[in-house]
């Protein structure tokens, strides 16, 4: 009997999954446990499935060897979707959960596609609009948040709205936390638009390509803080649906709790990405203060 058909290959999948999630996505680990037992399932494969493709270009030495990653999951989930055996645990997994709720495959192939194209970019070509960031943001993000109230059997026109808010802001925000760590890898901030980098002179032009300054804390303040305040939009736009959301789609909403965290840290920090207390407790916050609220939204049915 193969790894997928026996339900000891699964549950070992399964556990891998969790242990994946809690090792590299602590915060949405958390989030996960909120959600009734039968959903839990579903959701820890597919933010295992996340951790896999956001990771490959990190563990690689070599960009190229990050790319083959993104491609083999870009291939794995064609196989996936037609039942073949692959050995991998969490690919095991989503095979499990797409047999089970039917989940789309449209979400995890836009999420894998757009990491690709992320991947192929050079350096020094940074995205130009802020809108393009909210775009990667969603087709990486929200769509974890979709296929996880899909797999929920939750369908409600509100819960996919405000699940498009919450990754577009979860995906801003991840993105502005982890400047220093890309700066320092790609020496360049690849994540700060053009146009907002030149609003806040950040952006220099040389030998007819565009860079973006890393010596000027104070402008860099100002930038984090213009897309630190589109987030903030995105996330009091999902609140404002939050009446019109099924009791049973607010648990899978929960991320919104962490990305009012790393809001709140940076506001915090005067938005400073390089201090040092972001790195602290749970994404800046206290562990107990970070644990007790969100279980505090989780008791209250709010997110």
């Amino acid at each position: 009997m193969n790894g997928v058909s026996s339900s000891g290959g699964i549950r070992g999948a399964l556990s891998y999954c969790v242990q994946q999630v809690r090792r590299y996505d602590y915060h949405h680990y958390l989030c996960l446990l909120e959600l009734p037992a039968n959903m839990r399932k579903a959701a820890f494969a597919l933010r295992a499935f996340n951790v896999e493709t956001s990771r490959a270009m990190d563990v690689a030495s070599d960009p190229k060897i990050g790319l083959m990653r993104l491609l083999w999951w870009q291939e794995a989930l064609d196989k996936i979707y037609s039942n073949k055996v692959i050995e991998h645990p969490v690919a095991q997994a989503l095979t499990s959960v797409v047999s089970e709720h039917k989940v789309s495959k449209s979400w995890l192939k836009r999420a894998v596609e757009s990491r690709i194209n992320d991947a192929n970019r050079e350096n020094n070509d940074i995205p130009q609009t802020i809108e393009e960031l909210e775009r990667y943001a969603e087709d990486t993000t929200s769509t974890i948040l979709y296929s996880t109230l899909q797999a929920g059997g939750i369908k409600s026109t509100a819960a996919d709205h405000a699940a498009s808010h919450i990754g577009k802001a979860s995906g801003l925000l991840l993105l502005l936390k982890s400047l220093p760590y890309h700066a320092s890898r790609n020496h360049q901030f690849s994540y700060i638009p053009a146009k907002v980098a030149e609003k806040h002179g950040l952006l220099v032009h040389q030998s007819g390509q565009s860079e973006i300054k890393k010596d000027s804390r104070e402008a860099l303040c100002d930038a984090v803080f213009e897309m630190a305040s589109v987030a903030n939009a995105h996330l009091q736009k999902a609140r404002q649906l939050a009446e019109s959301v099924p009791a049973e789609a607010r648990p899978v909403l929960l991320p919104a709790v962490p990305a009012q965290v790393i809001l709140d840290s940076l506001a915090r920090v005067q938005f400073d990405v390089y201090d040092p207390r972001l790195a602290q407790g749970i994404l800046g916050a206290p562990p107990l203060l970070f644990q007790l609220k969100l279980k505090w939204y989780s008791w209250r049915g709010k997110y």
